[in-house]
Parts: C-alpha cells; sequence; structure tokens
C-alpha cells in the first residue's frame, strides 16, 4: 500500500539535533554558555537547559508550534503556512502544540525556571546574529536579577534637578 507524500514528508521532521536547534547551540557555546540537552525530568523537555541560569531554551519550528498563525481564521504567516489539503486536521494539530507548549512554560515557571522560545523564523543568516545577542542579553539580565545584582540600564532622573539652558530667551 503506497502511503501519501504528507505521511513521507512528516516521517523525515526530527525533533533534536534539528538546523536551528544547532544554530542556537553552536552560538550559545561560543559565547561561553553552557548547557544540558533535552533535559527528561523537565515539562517539555527542553531543547536546552541552562541551570545557572534556570532557564530553558526551547527552539520551535514555526510550522509546528503554529508562529503568528491565526488558527480560528485558518490564516498562514510568512513563515507559516497551512496546508490546503486536511486543513481542519493541521489546524487541530497546531492548536494542540501551541496549548501544550503554554501549559509546559507555565508548569516550568512555577518551579521558578525562566523560559525562553526562540523561532525558527529568527535564526535566518539575516537575523541569526542579532537574535543570539538578545538570548545572551536575556541571560546576563536574568542572572543579574537572580543573584540579586542592581542594574539600572537607563539611569533614573529627579525632577526636581534643574538642567542649565545654554541660551536664555
Amino acid at each position: 500500500m503506497k502511503k501519501n507524500s504528507h505521511h513521507n514528508n512528516m516521517a523525515f521532521v526530527k525533533s533534536k539535533d534539528t538546523k536551528p536547534e544547532m544554530i542556537v547551540r553552536k552560538g550559545l557555546w561560543k559565547k561561553g554558555f553552557r548547557y544540558r540537552l533535552n533535559h527528561k525530568r523537565l515539562p517539555g523537555h527542553p531543547d536546552l537547559v541552562l541551570r545557572k541560569y534556570r532557564t530553558c531554551i526551547f527552539v520551535n519550528g514555526c510550522f509546528w508550534h503554529g508562529h503568528f498563525v491565526e488558527l480560528e481564521k485558518m490564516e498562514s504567516s510568512q513563515c507559516c503556512r497551512i496546508p490546503n489539503t486536511n486543513q481542519n486536521f493541521w489546524v487541530a494539530k497546531i492548536r494542540r502544540n501551541k496549548e501544550r507548549d503554554k501549559e509546559e512554560q507555565r508548569k516550568l515557571a512555577e518551579m521558578g525556571w525562566h523560559c525562553i522560545t526562540v523561532w525558527e523564523c529568527e535564526l535566518t543568516p539575516k537575523r541569526r546574529e542579532e537574535t543570539l545577542e538578545s538570548i545572551a542579553f536575556t541571560l546576563n539580565h536574568i542572572w543579574l536579577q537572580d543573584h540579586g545584582v542592581k542594574c539600572d540600564f537607563y539611569p533614573k532622573q529627579e525632577e526636581s534637578i534643574s538642567i542649565p539652558i545654554a541660551a536664555e530667551e
């Protein structure tokens, strides 16, 4: 019996060591971040677990996790297109995936973990370095917060201070 092409295509989709995941792993490793892979004891088996930062990183494929998809309207986005065949099945599947992701991240937050989601479309060559820098910035900010280091990125100015004016009217 011949299986349909969608089935054959989906059978080859990997869940671990995907290209987007490898990009994030190599990029963070180069920046000095150390992590564990697919921690079995944590909800959702995060792709990367950085214990020092109490942070889990999920590297999501735009299609499988419904990035920017309006499921109620069955609308596609630039990075995620709902197949024309069997749309109800795919919409239901993506909706379940999104709900499961949300629930797993809620459980992780209750356990005191921070969650970062990286989307496949954020790792295109044009956006890759910016995305990796953003992850590094977030991890460093989390570490500073968790260790009680006071960090004011933008110092607050008091309103009562009079600022000298270059020229009076």
